[in-house]
Formats: C-alpha cells, sequence, structure tokens
C-alpha cells in the first residue's frame, strides 16, 4: 500500500509477516537401567500425563527406544531437560532426555 503524504513524499508500507517461533519435541531415550516405574513417574511429573498415558510413553521408550513426551518452545524444552535430567542423576539413574526441533 502507496500513500503519499502532504508534503508529496511517497510511503510504501510493507506488511510484516511473523513467524511463529520453532518448536520442540522433548524425548526420553531407553536404558538398560533405569527402573520403568521410576521412568512413569517422571513423565507424570515433568510432562503432566495421567498414569496411563505415562505408562503408555514408558513402554514406547522401551520398546522402540524413544517417545515424545510433549513439544514446547525452545526455553520451556530446555527447561524440561534440564529438570528431568536432575532429577535422574539425584535419584542415581542414568536416563536420557533430549530436545529436537520440530
Amino acid at each position: 500500500m502507496v500513500t503519499k503524504h502532504e508534503n508529496g513524499t511517497l510511503i510504501e508500507r510493507r506488511e510484516q509477516k511473523l513467524k511463529a517461533p520453532p518448536m520442540y519435541q522433548v524425548l526420553l531415550l531407553n536404558d538398560d537401567y533405569t527402573p520403568m516405574e521410576f521412568v512413569v513417574a517422571i513423565i507424570q511429573e515433568y510432562f503432566n500425563k495421567d498414569r496411563e498415558t505415562a505408562t503408555h510413553l514408558m513402554l514406547k521408550v522401551h520398546r522402540d527406544g524413544k517417545a515424545v513426551c510433549g513439544v514446547y518452545s525452545k526455553d520451556i524444552a530446555s527447561t524440561k531437560v534440564d529438570l528431568v535430567l536432575t532429577h535422574a542423576r539425584k535419584a542415581g539413574h542414568p536416563l536420557q532426555c533430549v530436545m529436537e526441533e520440530v
């Protein structure tokens, strides 16, 4: 859209297209040491899943080697990864949690 200013100057308005921020999926990775019940508890606590959903995700981690527990903005995904890793280490488990851009 071009507008003529009163002094004769032409002003062009450009529409700015806003782009949604990239999203990141948070995944739990399988290992042979972390107890399944601990993984279920982590999923319930940090990803707000009910017990049935958490159990389903834990089994997916166990069978497929990984499972997506949620999709978040970069800051939230990073915080969830840090929280899960800190909790797992304090409990003495090698559970791995990573984030990937969607």
